[in-house]
């Protein structure tokens, strides 16, 4: 069976829940579409989560890679179409601040998505949840992993399916912010799953 591993973040920022990594637990061990999910749950530090995700990825040799994130204040689902060769933004959980610092010396500006990110949100639409292409993954932890992850699978020449998802926040999350839009956790986690089932 081929399997996809599917990675989420801890709780960052003043986020004290993250929704991605209850959808990442809830969906470990599942099979969707003939791929068994293997989840992992990344730091918010940028020293550690790209040396994670890319052992992970060398442990677990998967056929596909998802990673989602967090983007408080969206209101769709937001599959990412390109990641860019930088570190930029927010303290991370250790207080450590990158300012436009490129993730690889010799890597190149940016790495396009290889998810059926299109066939992505027809998908979620046709089944009633808002969706669209976001054309910025940002510069924070989640950009820094979908680059690391787009960049090892070019050098090793394995064309795998890979790529990053952003997420809007939980209602639980909601509660503690304000003036945020927010999703039940069955919905993104049902969102999710129907971004799976495209591959």
């Amino acid at each position: 069976m081929k399997k996809l591993l599917l990675t989420g973040f801890v709780p960052f920022l003043d986020f004290p829940v993250n929704p991605t990594e209850e959808i990442v637990k809830k969906l470990d061990g599942e099979t969707i579409n003939g791929y068994q999910i293997i989840s992992k749950v990344l730091p918010v530090d940028f020293q550690q989560s790209e040396k994670e995700i890319i052992h992970h990825y060398e442990e677990i040799k998967p056929d596909a890679v998802v990673s989602l994130g967090l983007a408080a204040g969206r209101q769709h689902i937001t599959p990412e179409r390109i990641a860019i060769n930088c570190k930029d933004g927010a303290p991370d959980n250790n207080g450590v601040i990158c300012e436009d610092e490129p993730i690889s010396n010799d890597g190149p500006a940016g790495f396009f998505s290889t998810l059926p990110i299109r066939a992505m949100v027809n998908s979620l639409k046709e089944h009633g949840y808002p969706a669209k292409i976001s054309n910025t993954a940002g510069t924070y932890l989640c950009n820094n992993v979908m680059y690391a992850v787009l960049q090892k699978i070019e050098k090793e020449r394995t064309p795998i399916p890979a790529g990053f998802i952003h997420i809007p926040a939980s209602h639980e999350l909601a509660i503690q912010l304000k003036n945020s839009p927010s999703w039940s956790q069955r919905d993104l986690t049902e969102a999710i799953r129907i971004c799976l089932t495209t591959l």
